[in-house]
């Protein structure tokens, strides 16, 4: 269950009621913080409401914090992280097909799940919609294999590729953040005004 329970505490019989339990918090919070709607989701795109940008903002920046403070201190050990090896043009296919269902029905595929959980038609729609595009995905996967596999970049890293401390890039990605942050307030402004 990951490098802060040592083997032996909680047996691995175990991982998939812990992912459970973790899983319905994550929904519930999801829920409570209003981002099964897809009115507040698709408002990032649209300019007039910037909080889920905000909130994954903060978490990407809280949880590299963490992460490495947590290694400083000797809790984990970061080499032994799992990286999932890049396959650049698979990603971003994969990334402008999620951007546009993202825009057109408003939910991401977690997001959805929430909306699912209490009854939401759309997400239920858009539910449908990702069950189609699996299986699409896989019925013609021979076809699309070579844009899957190609371009595998290994398991590369941001910090790996610009080549700079990963200390130096936690302060730049906080500083992208904080500048994120004034842009999409101002951004929220001027679109209120135009609009409301």
């Amino acid at each position: 269950m990951g490098p802060l329970i040592p083997n032996g505490i909680i047996p691995p019989e175990w991982d998939f009621v812990i992912a459970l339990l973790i899983g319905i918090i994550f929904g519930y919070v999801l829920e409570a913080s209003g981002f099964s709607s897809s009115r507040k989701l698709a408002g990032v795109f649209y300019g007039y409401d910037f909080v889920v940008l905000k909130v994954f903002f903060t978490a990407a920046v809280v949880a590299v914090i963490g992460i490495y403070y947590l290694d400083y201190l000797g809790f984990i050990d970061i080499s032994k992280l799992y990286i999932h090896p890049t396959y650049l043009w698979a990603a971003i296919v994969g990334g402008i097909v999620m951007g546009l269902g993202f825009i057109l029905g408003g939910f991401c595929p977690g997001t959805s799940l929430c909306a699912v959980a209490i009854g939401k038609i759309d997400a239920m729609a858009y539910g449908v919609g990702i069950l189609i595009g699996v299986f699409i995905f896989s019925e013609f996967f021979s076809f699309i294999q070579p844009l899957f596999d190609g371009s595998n970049y290994g398991a590369i890293t941001l910090v790996d590729t610009l080549g700079i401390s990963p200390y130096w890039f936690i302060f730049l990605f906080s500083l992208v953040a904080i500048i994120a942050f004034v842009i999409s307030d101002l951004v929220r402004k001027k679109v209120k005004k135009i609009f409301y």
